[in-house]
């Protein structure tokens, strides 16, 4: 079983989901500090889910979730948001993303999303 790879330019927020996943006893198996970084950790690791966040430098989470569906169609992604990006959220789920949660995380809500996602 693989696990889950974290895309998110800040390293705070990518350790905040790491502690929630590994509390609930997720595996994840890579981080990312932007789109870029996503892709290429994608074909390395070959996560069965990546947690991605959409404002990035150097490549967005709209961008990454569509270069990742080109390689894998069956990727499944989940988008984070902060509040009012709804426009963006709907532009990464018409993209391929399965789901997206908003900052500031609620520890359940991020989990109800990965294992909805992984189903």
């Amino acid at each position: 079983m693989s696990g889950i790879l974290i895309v998110d330019d800040a390293a705070f927020m990518r350790m905040m989901i790491k502690d929630i996943l590994l509390k609930n006893g997720f595996q994840v198996v890579g981080e990312a500090e932007n789109g870029l970084v996503a892709v290429e950790k994608y074909k390395e690791l070959k996560p069965n889910l990546v947690i991605m966040d959409i404002t990035m430098p150097e490549m967005d989470g709209i961008e990454a979730v569509r270069k990742i569906k080109a390689i894998d169609p069956q990727a499944k992604i989940i988008m984070c948001s902060a509040m009012g990006q709804q426009a963006m959220v709907i532009e990464a789920i018409q993209a391929g993303a399965r789901d997206f949660i908003v900052k500031p995380f609620q520890p359940d809500r991020v989990i109800d999303a990965v294992k909805k996602a992984l189903g």
